[in-house]
Order: structure tokens, then sequence, then C-alpha cells
């Protein structure tokens, strides 16, 4: 079962709406639904909640470490409360799905991601559940670090809002160790394809000739 829900960006207001915090707005999201509120924890570096569901302690973390750090964090409070990697869940930003879709998985290599980097690094494994919220791909390598900095367009911000509230659906699952089941609830929670509007009908051509 998940115990430790982490959030990964940068902290500050001027990072606040840029698509590499996608991660700390579906712990804030997650926050909202339980009615905690994270504050600053100086031992673990970060926004920190701490509740109790089902006789079980679960943790809500935001590393305020900037991204490249964001193990030293993890790694701190999972040490100290003995939490198991398997049993933590990273939320992220993810290039390589589109915005309004995310994805769940378990395990693999930090793909390049700077926070995950770290966050091998410090819990020595790559063993942990990752939550993956698309951002889409600027199509050129060398404007990523633009894009993941930058804030996303309107409908893109609406997508990923709408990508945070249906994978916040698999909370309950996710709390169980339901993993499979909640990784069916990320993975078929998809939007909506947009109608296509319909043809407007035909309108016959007039036979009478305007007056010159």
């Amino acid at each position: 079962m998940i115990k430790l829900f982490v959030g990964l960006g940068n902290p500050g207001p001027e990072y606040e709406a840029t698509r590499h915090n996608a991660g700390f707005w579906w712990i804030d999201a997650l926050a909202r639904e339980l009615k905690l509120s994270l504050s600053y924890d100086k031992a673990y570096q970060g926004l920190l909640a701490r509740t109790t569901i089902d006789g079980q302690t679960v943790w809500l973390l935001e590393p305020q470490t900037f991204m490249n750090l964001s193990g030293k964090s993890v790694g701190t409070l999972a040490r100290f409360f003995k939490i198991q990697p398997s049993d933590i869940l990273v939320v992220h930003d993810e290039l390589d799905i589109v915005p309004g879709e995310a994805k769940l998985k378990f395990g693999g290599s930090h793909a390049g991601h700077n926070g995950l980097r770290d966050i091998h690094a410090q819990l020595g494994t790559g063993d942990y559940w990752r939550l993956r919220l698309g951002i889409g791909h600027p199509g050129i390598k060398s404007e990523v670090v633009h894009w993941v900095l930058k804030k996303p367009s309107p409908d893109h911000r609406i997508a990923i809002e709408q990508s945070i509230d249906r994978a916040l659906k698999a909370v309950p699952a996710l709390l169980k160790g339901e993993m499979v089941k909640a990784t069916a609830i990320v993975h078929t929670s998809k939007p909506p394809r947009p109608k296509l509007p319909k043809p407007a009908p035909a309108t016959e051509a007039p036979t009478d000739k305007p007056e010159a």
C-alpha cells in the first residue's frame, strides 16, 4: 500500500504554474480532498502533511529543495519512518504523455528526469511507484528545459487538471495496496474525445437570377 505520496516541483511563486510543478498540483488536490494542510518541516525540507486512514499513517510531501535535490527530502523522511520504496508514490510531469492523460508504473529508469534521478540515488533503488502526468513534448529536444519551466497553454492546463482529478479516483485503491485496480483506474480514465461538429445541411442554390 502507498504510505508516502510525493509530488515533485520547484518552490517559489515564479515556478508555481509551470509544467514542471504538475506533481505539486496533484498533491495539493489530494490534500484538499483529504482536508489536510501542508506545512513546511525543516527536518524533511518540504511541505508536509500527515494523517491516519484505516489505522495506517499516510504522508503527503512536496520537497522544497528544488527539483534536482528532491531525493534529499524523500530519502530523509522514508529512512526515518522506515517507509519502503515500494510503499512510495512519486507524482511528476511526463514529457512523453500528452496533456490530459496519466500513467501509473512501478520501477524503471529515471529517463532523464532530474527529480527522479535524485530520488533513485537517495533511495538506492528505482523500485518505487510513479504517477506520470502528461505535459506533452515541445517536439525539439533543445526546447525541453524551456518547455517544462514555462506555463502550459490554458487548454493544456485544463487538460492536466482533468487528468489530476481522474487520477485521484485511484487513491482508495492505492491506499489499500490494490495496485492492479489502481492502474486500471488511471489508465482507463482518459479524456473523452471531442465531438466533431455536425455538417451543416446542404442548401439548394437559388433558381432566380438576382436583379442587376
